[in-house]
């Protein structure tokens, strides 16, 4: 932060929750300044103004200590983070100070964490394939590089464990430079994935930004934004691939919204803040490809109460390019991951793209899939023995495709005792093309839970049954 001495100098005269009125006599700071109450040792950033020489403030941390009367500081400069190489394998907060105990980096430059979009003729809108290793992803809703994915999905049906799964996998993988930014998410879990990236050697390639669930909704609310600001530092300092792990995106419309509650706003017609479109794409604009590289997101978003028609939802959704919808129906029936083929999806599902033999098959497991989905009301209620002998085989196929979409997840080996299995796309449409043909009828739908490829159910069902053929 710069120093402090012989600055514009104001005082707090009023406090009210996370919101701090300062009086300044002389000089007035504009909005997006930040300021510093030294006997607190407090941050704000001004947000508006109000009569008399009085600017309203957002605290970005606990005013519990704030007197009235107290000095504060202008600091001459927006919302600043510092910056440099040695801020990969460090855990942070949104101003660059160590929450991992190991003291301050070297910083070689100040970046305000507020930065505007690429100029539209920065961005590059070439579409490319992203392998996760991931089965469903990869298979139903494929993910552009320099592109945005999101997992959505209620409370505890696996999105952080995905999450967790495609940092494990695309770091390990790629050996590439990742930003992971907690916005808002449970402390137990930013430091289950601290641990989780040490004990796999990652932690080196990935810098880590946390604005907990405990914090402030200035903090949690700036986090999300000085996150970024560490991905497009990492992106022009070593020119490469940035990949962006955000924590989850819905608790940061949640604090836009209380922020903008405790400010006053009239609230929209849907419960949320007015700005509330503009505020999330001033975060998803800044993730595209560019001429210096691109940035390529995954995000997790809580569905509240499982109602994807929440506003706050349906706006997050609309600026992705990939949309993953975690069921609650396939977690009861231990489906995991819990991914909904069927409305789940990505911009890159098009032949285009992703070559004629996967689009053509996914086609196919769609359909299959749809049609099982029409008879389960008749199953339910007559018994699958009343079903045409094509209905039939189509259910099976159904149950197979729905158990081989399953995999054992590196994140979870120690609650599954399974080892986790990374799938290339190739073997997945090899497998669902096998199933689709009839070619493993004979193979029975448990063999194909928790497995990797499709030759495991195989060679389970052989070792199982030696005289079969």
């Amino acid at each position: 932060m710069s120093d402090t001495t012989a600055q514009n100098q104001g005082s707090v005269v009023r406090g009210v929750g996370p919101i701090v009125d300062v009086l300044f006599p002389m000089l007035v700071p504009p909005i997006g300044r930040e300021l510093y109450i030294p006997s607190s040792k407090l941050y704000l950033e001004v947000v508006e103004y109000l009569e008399d020489r009085v600017v309203r403030c957002l605290a970005l941390g606990s005013t519990d200590n704030v007197q009235c009367n107290s000095p504060v500081m202008d600091l001459n400069q927006p919302v600043s983070i510092p910056l440099g190489k040695d801020i990969l394998g460090r855990v942070i907060n949104l101003f660059g100070q160590p929450l991992d105990n190991l003291g301050p980096y070297e910083a070689t430059e100040y970046r305000p964490i507020e930065q505007a979009a690429p100029d539209y003729n920065d961005v590059k809108s070439k579409l490319e394939f992203f392998e996760t290793g991931i089965k469903t992803i990869d298979f139903f809703s494929p993910f552009p590089r320099g592109g945005k994915i999101g997992m959505f999905g209620g409370a505890g049906v696996g999105k952080t464990v995905i999450i967790t799964e495609l940092i494990h996998n695309i770091v390990s993988v790629l050996q590439g430079l990742s930003v992971f930014v907690g916005v808002g998410e449970r402390t137990r879990e930013g430091h289950e994935l601290i641990e989780e990236l040490k004990a796999k050697n990652l932690i080196e390639n990935v810098a880590l930004v946390y604005g907990q669930m405990n914090e402030t909704p200035g903090v949690r609310y700036r986090s999300a934004h000085a996150g970024l600001t560490v991905a497009e530092y990492l992106r022009d300092t070593f020119g490469k691939d940035i990949l962006v792990f955000i924590d989850n995106v819905f608790r940061f419309a949640q604090a836009g919204n209380e922020i903008s509650t405790i400010l006053g706003r009239m609230p929209s017609d849907t419960g949320y803040q007015p700005t509330l479109g503009q505020e999330v794409g001033q975060i998803e604009e800044r993730i595209v490809s560019t001429s210096r590289g691109a940035i390529t997101s995954a995000q997790a978003v809580y569905v509240p109460a499982d109602d994807f028609s929440d506003p706050a939802v349906q706006t997050i959704m609309g600026n992705l390019d990939a949309s993953v919808i975690l069921s609650r129906e396939l977690a009861e029936k231990r489906i995991y991951p819990a991914i909904d083929p069927l409305r789940s999806t990505s911009i890159l599902l098009n032949a285009t793209y992703i070559g004629k033999d996967h689009y053509l098959t996914v086609q196919a497991a769609r359909k299959t899939l749809e049609r099982f989905d029409e008879l389960k009301s008749i199953i339910a209620i007559l018994g699958i023995d009343e079903l045409s002998e094509d209905d039939r085989k189509t259910v099976e196929k159904a149950n197979k495709l729905t158990k081989f979409f399953t995999q054992p997840f590196y994140t979870s080996e120690d609650f599954s005792g399974i080892k986790g299995q990374y799938v290339p796309l190739q073997d997945t449409i090899n497998g669902v093309k096998r199933i689709l043909s009839g070619e493993l009828d004979k193979v029975p739908e448990e063999y194909f839970y928790m497995i990797g490829k499709v030759e495991d159910a195989e060679a389970k069902w052989r070792a199982a049954n030696p005289n079969s053929h």
